[in-house]
């Protein structure tokens, strides 16, 4: 029976992982219908109006306030700096440096980090082959998005937003267990508000905020309601079920996202580039998600390695 219910959570898992970053890899497809918005203004409407249904949903599905330790908050805020705010101010300033596909390629490296960083810090070794399925996978990402050409400077806000995508997993790790994955994603999204605020002030002063027009509108209640609010509960609700060492396996699914987008919208047609690309990652989720083996005495049955 725990056999069972370990299978059912792995697939949700997997589905859950999978879905999240489908959706993340869609907002490119949104995205120039808030071309002329301000930005960091425009991260924080999403992010405000995210959390207020991240909260009604918590609400409907009754569960209890908690109260946070100050260990929790201190994790909160530093997920909502590192991994929402910062990662979108990275994201938005490398692209003034550099070509989106080269910061693409660079934050789709993040599976190679994390199977790499996350047995290292739970002290065992890194498992060969779930690091040789992050390399494909995050060469599938990079063949599929191109790599495109960047300054120095464009480079190293590149490797930021790459920390941003890292500390939005590493850093909700610890709060999940006891806070679940609804709350984890509504504080989080919260704390970013004041601190994109504080972004939007510096760059564009009073004119941080405006009202939108229909297509901003528009654009605007599709990031809050699938690229946060659902797609943040999916991530969360994945990375217990997986770990991050295999959950990073399915940022693979960005560039996917992405292309779905632009053939649905009509902004783009994929070529062999992405079509390889994709190959690849679906080659390097199926060898990545293979359970792992323990070595065992001659004469002995196999038994698969606990995740």
């Amino acid at each position: 029976m725990t056999s069972i219910r370990d299978a059912a959570g792995r697939r949700r898992g997997m589905i859950g992982a999978a879905t999240a970053m489908f959706c993340v890899g869609t907002l490119t497809g949104v995205s120039p219908a808030l071309h002329a918005y301000p930005v960091y203004g425009g991260q924080a409407v999403r992010y405000a109006a995210g959390a207020i249904l991240l909260f009604a949903v918590a609400r409907a599905r009754r569960l209890p306030p908690l109260r946070l330790s100050a260990r929790e908050v201190l994790l909160v805020v530093l997920l909502a700096l590192v991994g929402l705010a910062a990662f979108n101010v990275f994201i938005v300033e490398s692209t003034r440096y550099a070509d989106p596909a080269m910061v693409g390629t660079i934050v789709a490296t993040v599976p190679i980090i994390f199977a790499l960083a996350t047995p290292l810090m739970e002290g065992r070794r890194p498992t060969p082959h779930v690091v040789a399925a992050a390399v494909l996978v995050a060469t599938g990402a990079a063949v599929t998005i191109g790599l495109g050409a960047a300054t120095l400077v464009g480079v190293l806000l590149a490797f930021g937003a790459l920390g941003g995508e890292v500390g939005f997993s590493l850093l909700a790790i610890p709060l999940l267990p006891r806070l679940g994955a609804i709350r984890v994603a509504a504080y989080s999204a919260t704390a970013a508000v004041p601190l994109l605020l504080v972004a939007g002030f510096v760059v564009d002063g009073p004119g941080m905020l405006r009202a939108p027009t229909l297509p901003e509108a528009s654009a605007l209640a599709y990031l809050a309601v699938v690229v946060t609010a659902f797609a943040f509960f999916c991530w969360y609700d994945a990375l217990p079920r997986l770990g991050p060492e295999r959950a990073g396996l399915f940022s693979g699914f960005l560039p996917l996202g992405t292309i779905i987008a632009a053939l649905v919208l009509g902004t783009g047609r994929p070529g062999w580039p992405e079509f390889l690309g994709a190959a690849l990652v679906v080659g390097g989720l199926l060898l990545g998600l293979q359970p792992a083996r323990v070595p065992v005495p001659a004469g002995a049955q196999p038994v698969e390695q606990p995740e």
